[in-house]
């Protein structure tokens, strides 16, 4: 019994020391944390910020593009990490910048959204997890009264998918192949993608289930349609399955 009322004693002690040390921030009124539309004018702000981003884009590629991870990558998981690395290194950076210019009070808000979309957000792929968290913190900029912050982020953000996503990369499974000429309806099923200028990753074939499955890299302006349109009726007959597809 001892024990526990020195315990109460010292959880109650060390309670009351912690709430004397809270900033005098969070005992405030809240009020606007930005500049407003002036933001704009703070030129010297607004080109560090791009450099900031612009160096964690390029330190992320390093780390993603590693040699050791091309080469052992192959799942189409893997082989999209990369982009999914370089948008959250961008993400930190953004982060970063918010926290450094308008104190710490804008972590806390950070951390509770960040928890919010750990626990509540569920996506098809770890990419779209990302332009999530990167459209909340947009949306948190405006919110902060920072509207300069959140156009920069914006523009930084979509020149960046676009070049992220130059190249659309396909998993296909083709099925219910005639299992004694797998190795045959593979090479020809190869042979049409490389037709039309895809970069193949990935070649696995499955004789026990009569399945081959391809990762690939399409071309630049190239559409699923066409690739399609083009598997079905270039590939011989006699060797054809059913496809099945799955984009990144």
């Amino acid at each position: 019994m001892r024990l526990f009322w020195f315990a109460f004693s010292l959880l109650l002690a060390t309670s009351v020391g912690w709430a004397q040390q809270v900033p005098d921030v969070f005992m405030q009124e809240p009020v606007s944390m930005g500049e407003g539309w002036k933001g704009f004018t703070d030129l010297s702000f607004l080109a560090n910020a791009l450099a900031t981003l612009t160096l964690a884009a390029v330190l992320g590629a390093i780390i993603a593009y590693h040699p050791k991870h091309v080469l052992t990558a192959d799942t189409l998981e893997e082989i999209e990490a990369p982009k999914v690395f370089i948008t959250y290194s961008v993400i930190g950076a953004l982060i970063g910048i918010m926290v450094v210019k308008y104190g710490l009070v804008v972590g806390f808000v950070l951390f509770g959204i960040g928890g919010l979309i750990r626990f509540r957000t569920v996506l098809y792929s770890a990419s779209l997890t990302g332009h999530v968290i990167f459209v909340t913190l947009i949306g948190l900029s405006c919110g902060l009264d920072l509207p300069h912050v959140a156009v920069l982020a914006t523009v930084f953000g979509f020149a960046l998918i676009y070049v992220l996503n130059t190249r659309i990369t396909y998993r296909i499974n083709i099925g219910a192949l005639p299992s004694e000429r797998i190795v045959e309806a593979a090479a020809a099923y190869r042979k049409v993608l490389e037709q039309q200028g895809c970069h193949i990753m990935s070649e696995k074939k499955n004789p026990g289930k009569a399945r081959v499955t391809f990762i690939f890299r399409g071309a630049r302006k190239i559409r699923q349609q066409h690739l399609e349109h083009s598997l079905e009726n270039q590939v011989d007959e006699s060797l054809r399955g059913y496809l099945d597809w799955e984009i990144e």
